[in-house]
This record gives structure tokens, sequence and C-alpha cells, in this order.
């Protein structure tokens, strides 16, 4: 018995969902380009149907930008829209730490230094990057996993897309990135201490360092 076209259609749209967030992500279409259905086809190999719900999901995810009759358009960069995006990861991700603090388990410690002892061993080089991108957000996931809302952990994950499709397009800042990593650690400790307090804000300075990496892909130019 084959496997029902539905299903087929819905597999298919979830891998060029997963391929063009990662795309839109890393930078691979230009900020403001109009996105070509047909283009789009024909790069992807993909059938009309799963890449227009694909893309229907990036425009629901903020990724993409549903114009009427006109298709779809990447969004513009600016710094005005970092800065807000900034603003609200400390707000939101800091909330979510407090509450993950308050309420995770052991298995919850458990997790945690596990993902930090696998973002700490990922290699970096050009060729790996997207292993420790992996890696880097499964860390972040997890400090704030048990938070106990799950509309809050949908809003921070999509915060955290929005906020990296600036950050990799950002200059490389070694010197600032040694920090940021040693606070991944920093905040796994605070995290197991309990220590709310030091840990929001550790968080807040976190992400205030890799917002002035992020802010360069603005100030850059092009």
């Amino acid at each position: 018995m084959g496997i029902p076209k539905r299903q087929v259609s819905s597999t298919a749209s979830s891998r060029i969902y997963d391929t063009l967030r990662q795309d839109l992500i890393n930078g691979r279409f230009t900020a403001g380009e109009k996105v070509a259905i047909s283009a789009l086809k024909e790069r992807y190999e993909i059938g009309l149907s799963p890449l227009r719900e694909a893309l229907n999901r990036l425009a629901a995810h903020g990724l993409l930008i549903q114009e009427n009759q006109r298709g779809f358009r990447v969004p513009s960069m600016e710094r005005s829209e970092l800065d807000d995006i900034a603003e609200m990861r400390r707000e939101l991700e800091g909330m979510a730490l407090e509450r993950a603090i308050r309420l995770g388990d052991a298995e919850w410690e458990s997790e945690l230094l596990a993902a930090a002892h696998r973002l700490k061993r990922a290699d970096m080089a050009p060729d790996k990057v997207e292993e420790w991108e992996h890696f880097h957000a499964c860390f972040h996931r997890t400090l704030v996993a048990p938070c106990g809302s799950a509309w809050l952990l949908r809003f921070i994950a999509q915060l955290h897309d929005q906020f990296d499709r600036y950050r990799r397009m950002a200059p490389e800042a070694p010197e600032v990135r040694r920090v940021l990593d040693a606070q991944h650690g920093e905040l796994v400790e605070l995290a197991l201490e309990r220590d709310i307090k030091s840990a929001r804000a550790l968080m807040d300075d976190h992400i205030q360092r890799s917002y002035q990496v992020a802010l360069q892909g603005v100030l850059s130019p092009a």
C-alpha cells in the first residue's frame, strides 16, 4: 500500500520549509528581494503545492513577507527592527530563564549539562559552522525548556530566527565570541545553583553582547 498523497505533500512541505528557513536565516537571499515561486521550484526541485505551503508558513513565522497578488519578499534589515528584536529577547528569554530555574528538575539539569557539553565540543570551522549553529540553538532551547509556557517558547524561537538573520550577516568577532562561549558555561553553573538573579543579569549581558555583534551586520557596508 502506497503512502497517501497528502502525507507525501506534507513531508515535502516540511523538508522545503526547513531548507528555506535555513537559507533565509543564513542570508542566501538578499534583504528586500522578491522571491519568484517559479525560480524556487526549479532551484529546490519541489512541487508547487508543498512549496506554497512552506512559503505561507515562513510568512507566518516572519521570515518572508506575503504581498497581495505579488507573491513573497524577503524582509528588509533595519537597525530599529534589530533593536526591537534584541529588547524582546531580553524580556522574554529572561522571563523564561527565571521560570525554568524555578521549575526545572534533575532531568533538565542533566539535559542542560549535555547540551552545554555538545556545544563546547562543536567545531566552528567554516565547513562545520552549521553544526555549531545547531548545537548553539539546542543549548538555548534546553536552557529555557521547562519554563512552563509553550507560547513563550514559540515566541523565543521566532525571535532567535529573526535575530540570527542579522548575526549571521555580521563580520566575525572572535574576541566577543570567546566571551559569549564562556558565558554559556556560566549560565549553566548559575542555573544549577538556582541563582535566578545572577542568571537573569548574565542572560541580559549575553544578549547585549550578541546584539553588538549582530549590529555590525546592519552598519557594515554591503
